[in-house]
């Protein structure tokens, strides 16, 4: 039995024009019997399938975070044309395939030749996967947590993405009362950040900060500050089941991670890389090892959400340089 897993952007069950993105290494499994949806295509086959009508059932723990699958698939078996599985995301009205990049100088893409940073990287990572996706940048110079948490709502509203790529904190480190009494506002505004993505049913990806140029300045004492800091950030994730990506692992792992920056703190086209890496494990990376189950996986939106948005912490100012 041959047929494809596609990601029905509408939600009428119905492979529609335009609707050209795949859910791929999804397990399915008729009877007793198991394939796999390929790459791109997200085509499977699953063989020895014996003839009747026989039940569908994808294995809940291969699928990407926050997809959902049908409650019950049934097929006639043999069949004349391939199987055409529907999955959904529960993102209401927002843009299907746009990814929203939401940070600083970083997610604008300082230090890479086209000022691009790690967007066209995870473009590439989200094409040869999922078939598409579009990477938008909602970044903002020189700015930091706080401040994005007063921003974030601007952004959905002009973006309506269906995810939200949230990479922030960097610029934390030059305030004071950061460095002296961290988390300082630094966790808390990216709390609001996440409750807003999902009050406008955005799905949302937190990043840890990436660490600093090891050659720049106020070196180790900043470095060491952003891995406290990221031990918190992965902290809030856990609380809050948000999708973490995790790039500060992928630079430290290079032995000489200083060629990964274009200046101090801005990464050059290979540690966008990294970022471009992070972001598209976290997006494709299942979160569940629930055994396979019929019913799909509810988006949890707490009742605290609805109808409105959280609303964003004041601002703390502080001084510090601009990065």
């Amino acid at each position: 039995m041959s047929g494809a897993l596609f990601y029905d952007e509408n939600g009428n069950g119905t492979l529609d024009a335009g609707e050209n993105a795949r859910v791929p290494d999804v397990t399915v499994q008729i009877g007793t019997a198991t394939g796999k949806s390929s790459k791109v295509l997200g085509e499977f086959t699953v063989p020895g399938v014996p003839a009747g009508t026989q039940t569908v059932t994808l294995n809940r723990a291969s699928l990407p975070p926050f997809y959902l699958a049908p409650a019950t698939v049934t097929v006639t078996v043999p069949q004349s044309q391939g199987l055409l599985i529907p999955l959904t995301l529960p993102i209401g009205t927002n843009r299907p395939n746009v990814y929203m990049g939401f940070g600083d100088n970083i997610t604008i893409g300082e230090g890479s030749p086209d000022n691009r940073g790690y967007r066209p990287g995870l473009e590439d990572r989200l094409a040869g996967f999922f078939g598409r996706g579009a990477v938008v940048s909602e970044g903002v110079d020189a700015t930091r947590s706080n401040r994005g948490a007063e921003r974030i709502d601007d952004s959905l509203n002009r973006a309506r993405p269906a995810y939200t790529l949230i990479l922030y904190g960097t610029n934390d480190f030059n305030v004071l009362d950061c460095k002296v009494n961290p988390p300082c506002f630094t966790i808390e505004s990216l709390r609001d950040i996440v409750l807003s993505a999902r009050g406008s049913r955005s799905l949302p990806i937190l990043s840890t900060i990436i660490p600093a140029n090891p050659n720049g300045a106020l070196q180790p004492d900043r470095n060491q500050w952003v891995a406290a800091m990221n031990v918190r950030i992965r902290a809030l994730a856990r609380e809050m089941s948000v999708a973490l990506a995790d790039p500060e692992p992928l630079f430290l792992k290079d032995p000489d991670f200083a060629r990964l920056y274009f200046d101090h703190v801005h990464p050059n086209n290979s540690g966008y890389d990294h970022i471009a890496e992070a972001f598209f494990a976290a997006i494709i990376t299942p979160a569940t090892t629930a055994t396979s189950v019929s019913a799909p996986v509810l988006f949890a939106r707490p009742t605290s959400l609805q109808p409105t948005r959280a609303t964003a912490r004041p601002a703390i100012v502080g001084a510090g340089s601009r990065e």
